[in-house]
């Protein structure tokens, strides 16, 4: 059995989520201990036991820890992922409900899922724009195009947002299993992203006057237009259970595709929402890089299981990206190289294996 230290680098869910991901792709026996160990309210939250419960489900593991607060959890796949149909809800997981990720607990299964006989289908309830998780539109304009160039299909509707702390959102999703080695994931090589093709984004809020929407879209083609970049930004009226709003900024490339988040609060003036997802953009922007920080850190596993090396560059180097490269290496060996320091702009060279 593999043991898996839950608090090491980063140590949030994503060591927990990437682990487990990894576990049921290769059938691997895995222990996590002091899980989210550092962090304000240790142990298994709402999110990171339905996406246990999840993973368990689709490879029959055994699992012993499973409860909220868990701090230590063992996981023990009995068959490779199996297709079908499935639905969770996060809100299910915590009495009282809950609005965590549903983008994490998709991520947390799409790879498996890829490598299983059969399509999936997935319809998942609770939080789709929520802060320190990829809102669902980042799904579906970044991560998910890039799984497509590797070779995969899968695909992210979304019904209904969730917002915190309601949630409420539900996506429902669709995942492609790969059949065969000649449909396996394959390897890219991106280091420069080439000229940009399209600028685009949203201004969405839910249950909310419209004039929100309408400064934090002004506000961010004030600010792009400034920079000599014409951006054109969706008013979105978004149905949901909720308040909220959010500003979303998709930059399109000839090589590769970026996306960049704020999210309003209460007392937070829309022109600040704007003002933040503009800056995100343009600090990538202005690097020169191939890839934003996130994208980068999300494509290290997928990349680590693919057939051939990749490489990429990616404007900062971030807590995320070195912990799970750390973590590939526990289940894969020594494959994954990283030149630059964290905060910094940097490159990551992976030497894939076909396991999927």
């Amino acid at each position: 059995m593999l043991v898996i230290d839950g608090s090491y680098g980063e140590g949030g869910g994503a060591v927990l989520r990437n682990s487990l991901s990894l576990s049921a792709v290769l059938g691997q026996e895995t222990r996590i201990e002091n899980i989210r160990a550092g962090r304000r309210n240790p142990g298994l939250q709402a999110q990171h036991l339905t996406a246990v419960r999840a993973l368990g489900t689709a490879c029959k593991a055994e699992l012993e820890g499973a409860e909220l607060g868990s701090l230590g959890l063992t996981f023990r796949p009995r068959s490779r992922p199996r297709s079908g149909e499935y639905a969770w809800d996060v809100a299910a997981a915590r009495r009282g409900g809950s609005a965590g990720a549903t983008s994490l607990v998709f991520q947390a299964l799409v790879l498996p899922l890829l490598r299983a006989e059969g399509d999936s289908t997935l319809i998942l309830r609770g939080g789709t724009h929520v802060a320190w998780s990829p809102p669902l539109h980042y799904l579906q304009s970044v991560y998910l195009p890039m799984l497509r160039q590797m070779g995969a299909e899968a695909q992210v509707d979304i019904e209904r947002w969730g917002w915190y702390p309601l949630g409420g959102g539900l996506i429902t999703a669709r995942i492609a299993g790969l059949r065969g080695d000649s449909s396996s994931l394959q390897g890219i090589s991106i280091h420069s992203r080439g000229p940009i093709k399209r600028l685009s984004g949203i201004s969405a809020t839910s249950n909310l006057p419209a004039h929100i929407a309408q400064r934090q879209k002004d506000q961010a083609e004030n600010v792009l237009h400034a920079e000599g970049l014409e951006a054109h930004i969706e008013l979105v009226d978004a149905p949901a259970q909720g308040q909220g709003t959010l500003v979303f900024i998709a930059a399109e490339f000839e090589k590769a595709s970026a996306g960049f988040t704020a999210l309003g609060r209460k007392g937070k003036p829309a022109e600040r929402v704007a003002d933040e997802a503009c800056q995100h953009f343009l600090r990538y922007y202005h690097s020169g890089a191939a890839l934003d920080q996130h994208l980068a850190d999300q494509l290290v596993m997928p990349l680590s299981l693919a057939k051939g090396p990749s490489s990429f560059t990616t404007c900062r180097l971030t807590q995320h990206l070195l912990t799970n490269a750390w973590i590939v290496e526990q289940f894969l060996g020594k494959c994954v190289s990283i030149k630059g320091a964290e905060g910094e702009a940097g490159e990551v060279s992976i030497l894939g294996r076909a396991h999927v």
